[in-house]
């Protein structure tokens, strides 16, 4: 691995489409965990690629660089939907539109606090902190909650599933 990315690092087109070819299922596996989509997870790939470009020749163990990959490509990907929390595209903008009345949103919250309730200690403190504290790393998570970084995509996703069974159990439905 070594010898190939001393190859890529000067400028074998070569060397550097091997690289991309052995490690390109990393990055785009973050990017589904991330549930990117069309032009974001693509934005989040071409930008871990330029991202390694640029750092490969200081890279410290070049052994490693799946696991580079994959924290670069994580990192994308939060920036990615932090800025997407942010712009709302014009067309989606609507003058005039309809507003839920406030006694259906009452209902709606209540439902789903009753579910939230319900959820592991875990869950409860994973998904609070997600909504609540979103400028949060994954590494600020992990220490926070004591959960490892790999698995916090993983425990997110489950947490989210108990979420959803429970608010049908209750009669919420599957929105």
């Amino acid at each position: 691995m070594r010898e190939l990315i001393h190859r890529a690092s000067r400028g074998d087109e070569e060397a550097w489409h091997e690289l991309v070819h052995r490690h390109a299922s990393v990055v785009w596996s973050v990017t589904r965990a991330h549930r990117l989509r069309g032009a974001d997870a693509a934005d989040a790939s071409q930008n871990t690629w330029a991202a390694l470009a640029e750092h490969l020749p200081r890279l410290r163990d070049p052994d490693r660089v799946a696991g580079w990959l994959a924290t670069t490509a994580r990192r994308e990907c939060l920036r990615i939907l932090l800025q997407g929390r942010r712009e709302v595209p014009l067309e989606q903008i609507e003058i005039g539109t309809y507003e839920e009345p406030a006694v259906l949103r009452t209902a709606r919250d209540k439902l789903l606090w009753q579910a939230f309730a319900t959820l592991p200690a875990r869950c409860r403190q994973l998904l609070g902190l997600l909504a609540h504290a979103p400028e949060l790393t994954y590494v600020q998570l992990s220490r926070a909650l004591g959960i490892k970084v790999n698995s916090l995509g993983q425990t997110r996703g489950r947490c989210l599933d108990v979420l959803r069974r429970r608010l049908i159990l209750l009669g919420g439905g599957p929105e």
